[in-house]
């Protein structure tokens, strides 16, 4: 398939699900209060800890290996079936133990439903990183939307029947469920479903490096959820989950589907050319272009925004949104840099980039928690500054790209983000960071903000400038293989 195929059904895949989660999280959010949000969002925090180890970076590993046998195969899924079986096991012992260390019991009853994700999932992991390393994205975007769809639907009919926190545990089952056989379903033939040790050693030695920085990270993403949950409230812990929530949707709505596509693309250059520096650099215009003008868009309507989405009883949450945007807005330059190296196989240098990034947030992280919700905000800012920098020296000294290359395709992405700013901020100016009306400032803001971002690709032929040219030229003709 096409790279330009590839990123059509890559976005198909995250906007259909997007809008599913979205729908859902309107739905859910009226249903459950910020505490019950609060006390599953600890829960899975708690949990990504164990996510990060559930196939030890085997998945990866199947992707980006140039010289894949039978053999390695059998041992990718001895690596994922038995980690799977295990995590479940550990996650079901620790149900206890952390429900008393939080005085929460419905953590306990959480944790159960969720230990059982981990011994089905296997089944549908080896599949999907095999659709991921053909690029057979018509697949994956069936795969995923028949799974969200399924879970969204469990989650939001328990939560209407009264079942609280646990309708979503039910829900993340569900979806795990439908993936895992609709996965068996897409398996190839020739696959093997007898697990093999020859080559696990050579398994093993990716994805231990590259799981140990996963761990890593995995600390300093949920260091201020976990920080916040002990230090304040679970309240308090669902307020900042609800505002990460709606600025980690750039991440949904545009990286997630660029970064699904670029780590095959920029892993199948790599093998065949030795370099990516211009793919990476192209990925990345895309990327800060739109992930600018959105950081923007919630910086001037998140009261509007927040309102629609999830209802007035989340206004606590407006102001440390914008906060949040604005950390997002320092970090998206460097949202590819993890896949670019991983692409190339540099799990050392994923393991040293990721340390210096995980030691300074999570100082960051416990400075604002001890301090309250908008401190914590700021301190966001701080550590997604510091931690752009420190991955993008990474990547720029690893795949020998020049800075002045990066300097101007970050240049035109800014001036497109402040074209399109120019609506939301009117309509920031002429109804207040407050309105009492939702829709008139999203709709003079959206109108114009997207006039605006138009505008600003044309006028300094921004690389997306191209895309949208072809795309109107093969409007109704459905999507088409490009170069």
């Amino acid at each position: 398939m096409s790279t330009r195929r590839s990123l059509f059904f890559s976005f198909l895949d995250r906007y259909a699900s997007l809008l599913i989660a979205v729908v859902s999280s309107m739905v859910i959010a009226r249903l459950l209060t910020p505490t019950e949000i609060g006390v599953f969002s600890v829960t899975m925090v708690l949990l990504m800890f164990v996510a990060t180890v559930r196939d030890m970076g085997a998945g990866q590993y199947l992707v980006q290996e140039k010289d894949l046998t039978t053999e390695r195969i059998r041992a990718v899924w001895a690596v994922q079936l038995g980690l799977g079986l295990l995590l479940a096991a550990l996650v079901l012992l620790a149900s206890y133990p952390v429900a008393l260390f939080y005085n929460e019991p419905r953590m306990r009853d959480i944790m159960l439903v969720v230990a059982l994700n981990y011994a089905i999932n296997p089944f549908g992991s080896l599949t999907y990183a095999w659709l991921m390393r053909e690029m057979q994205f018509e697949s994956v975007a069936l795969i995923r939307f028949s799974s969200s769809a399924s879970g969204a639907l469990v989650s939001t009919w328990l939560a209407w029947q009264g079942h609280g926190p646990i309708s979503l545990a039910f829900g993340s089952l569900a979806s795990t469920l439908v993936n895992a056989l609709m996965s068996v379903y897409y398996r190839p033939k020739t696959f093997p479903w007898l697990p093999g040790v020859a080559e696990i050693r050579r398994v093993l030695v990716f994805g231990s490096q590259l799981t140990v920085s996963s761990i890593v990270g995995t600390v300093s993403s949920s260091a201020p959820e976990l920080l916040v949950g002990k230090l304040q409230s679970l309240t308090a812990v669902g307020l900042y989950s609800r505002s990460s929530g709606l600025v980690q949707m750039f991440h949904r709505l545009f990286v997630d589907a660029v970064g699904a596509v670029c780590l095959p693309w920029f892993a199948r250059q790599s093998r065949e050319r030795g370099r990516f520096v211009d793919p990476f650099l192209k990925a990345t215009a895309y990327v800060t272009a739109f992930g600018w003008s959105f950081c923007l868009v919630v910086v001037c309507l998140a009261h509007p925004i927040i309102r629609v989405l999830y209802g007035h009883q989340w206004d606590l949450a407006v102001d440390l949104a914008r906060l949040l945007a604005i950390a997002m807005a320092f970090s998206v330059p460097a949202s590819l840099c993890h896949t670019a190296l991983l692409s190339s196989g540099a799990v050392t240098v994923i393991a040293r980039a990721t340390i210096a990034s995980a030691l300074q947030s999570v100082f960051f992280a416990a400075l604002g928690a001890s301090q309250g919700l908008m401190v914590m905000g700021l301190a966001m800012i701080a550590s997604a500054a510091v931690s752009a920098t420190l991955w993008l020296r990474a990547t720029a000294t690893h795949i020998e790209m020049p800075w002045r290359d990066l300097l101007r395709t970050l240049r035109r992405s800014a001036m497109v983000a402040l074209l399109a700013g120019l609506g939301p901020a009117l309509a920031l100016g002429i109804f207040g960071p407050y309105p009492a009306t939702a829709w008139m400032p999203l709709l003079l803001g959206g109108t114009l903000g997207l006039a605006g971002f138009i505008l600003g690709v044309w006028l300094v032929k921004h690389p997306l400038r191209q895309e949208i040219t072809k795309a109107l030229g093969r409007l109704g003709a459905g999507p088409q293989a490009g170069p």
